[in-house]
């Protein structure tokens, strides 16, 4: 691991030839305006460039034609006015100044796939970083996929940043980068780490390894449930531990001056082993691929998929590297 990474490896550095891109996608008057607070807090962190996009999905398998598709064309280029004035008005009001906004800041993409829609449009746009919402009705402080994210957390060529229901975000942007270890096979895709040290590294902020060791569940070999009094449940503590120390261990090589904590979350369930800790308005969160997902994309697992319903800060998820 070192910190002489390319541009796009993590959307938070400073000094590269262009600024960190955002594409965030929102839909006026839908689930809320999450995307857009969670980019602007990135604003408030670091020089970063956005571009707002919202999809329309149609039916037809090709376009139309001749007159339909001259009236076509004019009802979008009137939904592109109003969607790009409905963005410039959301983006002053969370606080983003025009330096962060692109020259093509708001987009209405057609087609028949919002998944594929929005993939194109981050390829074509270059993006550092996708941002998607949480789906409607999601309680506060939490995140639940809909369809279309569902899919991209299971085929994104690129970082996705998931932003759950109603967040509380620091005034100051980000204040401490958490790398999250969910089992023990975390240690064979350093992605997660590498991305969150980088971040910590550049942004100056401290770097928190945290090990999660939810009590309860049913163990899937053994078939029964692992208690906080089981030997199973002590073993795993010791070897959460070591996987701690040995990922500290590999950020220090890098990075000997970085601030670095470790700690293990243990309680009942996923929600009893997240709220065990202490969270700030400030912190976000890193989190690797399962290394079973599709070559350089982003593939969770059920367990990443379970942690995240819990979760009430913001959470990156990097794309698996396979060799």
């Amino acid at each position: 691991m070192s910190h002489k990474k390319s541009p796009s490896s993590t959307p938070f550095i400073h000094g590269e030839q262009r600024p960190p891109r955002l594409l965030v996608t929102w839909q006026p008057g839908a689930a809320g305006n999450e995307a857009i607070e969670l980019a602007a807090w990135l604003a408030r962190t670091a020089p970063v460039r956005i571009r707002v996009v919202h999809t329309i999905v149609h039916l037809w398998p090709q376009s139309p034609r001749g007159k339909r598709r001259r009236k076509y064309s004019k009802w979008m280029d009137e939904q592109n006015r109003h969607f790009a004035e409905s963005v410039r008005q959301v983006l002053t009001e969370a606080g983003v100044d025009k330096s962060h906004w692109d020259d093509e800041v708001a987009l209405i993409l057609d087609g028949s796939s919002e998944h594929a829609l929005l993939t194109q449009a981050a390829t074509d746009f270059n993006a550092d970083l996708l941002i998607v919402g949480s789906r409607a009705a999601t309680p506060k402080g939490r995140f639940l996929a809909g369809t279309t994210t569902d899919a991209l957390l299971h085929s994104s060529p690129i970082p996705l940043a998931l932003a759950p229901r109603a967040p509380k975000l620091s005034k100051r942007g980000i204040t401490r980068v958490n790398v999250a270890f969910l089992d023990a096979h975390d240690t064979d895709n350093n992605e997660s780490l590498a991305y969150g040290a980088e971040a910590a590294y550049q942004m100056q902020v401290p770097l928190r390894l945290v090990a999660f060791s939810p009590t309860g569940l049913i163990d899937a070999n053994l078939s029964h449930a692992l208690t906080s009094s089981s030997p199973l449940a002590d073993e795993w503590h010791e070897q959460a531990l070591s996987m701690c120390d040995q990922a500290r261990d590999r950020v220090m090589d890098d990075y000997p001056d970085l601030t670095v904590h470790i700690e293990l979350a243990s309680g009942a369930g996923w929600q009893g082993a997240i709220d065990s800790l202490k969270w700030k308005k400030g912190d976000i969160i890193s989190l690797g691929s399962s290394t079973q997902g599709h070559l350089e994309r982003v593939f969770l697992g059920s367990t990443a998929a379970q942690f995240l319903r819990h979760v009430s800060v913001p959470v990156v998820i990097q794309p698996a590297t396979h060799f």
